[in-house]
């Protein structure tokens, strides 16, 4: 491996350039292959083609024409053959001209360049100019105590606001006599001929039925704590509690339900526990509307000190009773 070949080959040999002119990269990286078995001078480099396809992942085709456009372009040579391998020399007169650099200078300049002027320019547009903001003066503005504040803002200038916003009955106009108590009350009493007339079809139309109002939902999470102190198997409280919201949006009484649940847990009582229902799956499908189940017939027990009869060992004893 010759040091001055591989510098030469990276750095000062001129770019190949393809049949469009673009830069041969893949020629170039063929390039630098041929230069690690050269020696210093940049002969006698006889690596086989399959060699250079293992150091560069090409196929032997891409090989083939590499090697090709650089001896067209004069970077290499034949020189003889090696063992059936063709033997080249390297062109290490060529230098690449320093106007390569310079124009990668430049474009890298330019790229940079237009890159802040789109990044100015996205700036500019997403700040609103200066001249279309509106300032108002704060002379002309009368501020007034928040509590007495009706909404609308008056000028202090005799001139009239442009919403011409009325003023109210009970603040006190410039160069007028406020009104009386007496007339204020009038006024307050009997609305205007306009009012009447304007209220008069929405008094025509008819009444719409009145809804049927249903519990607080404070009182139905109150009801739900009597639910969940009376259900038998306490599990997932949060998806009970939806579920009783639910219920009771479908219109179920809050006190049937817990007298529901209560008769529930009587009939689960002593029985296997894996069997109960889970609250939300019990309210979710209207168990407590279900009817409750018959009592079955009672068991018969032996009454008294019953002890179930076994054969004795000693067979003595059958003449004994007898």
């Amino acid at each position: 491996m010759s040091t001055e070949a591989v510098d030469w080959a990276m750095d000062k040999a001129p770019m190949p350039r393809t049949e469009k002119g673009k830069p041969d990269t893949t020629g170039r990286h063929v390039l630098q292959v041929l230069a690690e078995y050269a020696k210093p001078d940049g002969s006698n480099s006889h690596p086989s083609v399959l060699r250079i396809q293992f150091r560069t992942g090409y196929d032997r085709t891409t090989v083939q024409r590499a090697l090709r456009r650089l001896e067209k372009a004069g970077l290499t040579r034949r020189d003889g053959s090696v063992d059936g391998r063709t033997r080249w020399q390297l062109a290490m007169e060529m230098v690449r001209p320093k106007s390569d650099w310079t124009d990668l200078e430049r474009e890298e300049n330019e790229y940079r360049a237009a890159a802040a002027e789109r990044k100015r320019r996205s700036r500019s547009k997403s700040v609103t100019g200066g001249e279309s903001v509106t300032v108002t003066d704060s002379k002309a503005v009368t501020v007034t105590d928040a509590e007495s504040v009706t909404g609308d803002v008056t000028d202090s200038a005799p001139s009239r606001h442009g919403l011409n916003a009325q003023p109210s009955r009970t603040e006190r106009r410039p160069n007028h006599q406020q009104p009386s108590d007496n007339q204020l009350h009038k006024d307050s009493s009997s609305p205007p001929a306009q009012q009447d007339t304007a209220a008069a079809p929405e008094e025509a139309k008819p009444a719409s039925k009145p809804r049927t109002a249903k519990p607080a939902k404070d009182e139905h999470l109150d009801a739900f704590g009597a639910f969940w102190l009376n259900y038998p198997k306490k599990r997932a409280r949060e998806e009970a509690k939806k579920a009783w919201i639910a219920a009771m949006g479908r219109g179920a009484d809050p006190q049937h339900v817990v007298t529901a649940a209560a008769s529930y847990a009587k009939e689960r009582h002593g029985e296997d526990p894996k069997y109960t229902k889970y609250p939300a799956t019990w309210l979710n499908k209207g168990c407590y509307d279900d009817e409750p189940d018959q009592p079955g017939r009672p068991h018969l027990r032996a009454v008294g000190d019953y002890q179930p009869w076994r054969n004795p060992e000693d067979h003595s004893s059958y003449y004994e009773e007898l």
